[in-house]
């Protein structure tokens, strides 16, 4: 029998950059990731769709038409596109969230096919 669950404690943490790591894991053509911020993450606006959660913390997102904060129980839903940009903040020490993504196809001689980073 398969077992869906997926055990974050066994994935190492990646470093996205200052302030940001996270955890993949990638199935066909989504990927699931837990993604930890910090004060340290440089202000940089993003124009990436993101779906998710927020398990712990306090966020501060930045949108062009204003500003919002996202705490511990909210969900997220933000449309990809320069319309949709933003830029986030930690309030918090810590912010953990969850989001389900598309997987990022890679260009093989036979087709696209989904990274996997999940064995990083």
């Amino acid at each position: 029998m398969k077992d869906y669950r997926v055990e974050f404690a066994s994935l190492s943490w990646e470093r996205v950059m200052d302030g940001v790591r996270q955890k993949i894991i990638t199935d066909g053509r989504k990927k699931l990731r837990l993604v930890e911020y910090t004060k340290a993450m440089p202000q940089h606006w993003c124009e990436k769709g993101h779906y998710g959660y927020i398990l712990q913390g306090r966020f501060q997102i930045e949108f062009v038409d204003g500003t919002r904060v996202f705490e511990k129980g909210d969900g997220l839903f933000i449309p990809g596109g320069r319309k949709h940009k933003h830029r986030a903040r930690a309030l918090s020490n810590v912010v953990r969230a969850v989001f389900v993504e598309d997987a990022e196809p890679i260009a093989v001689a036979d087709g696209p096919i989904a990274r996997d980073r999940s064995n990083r």
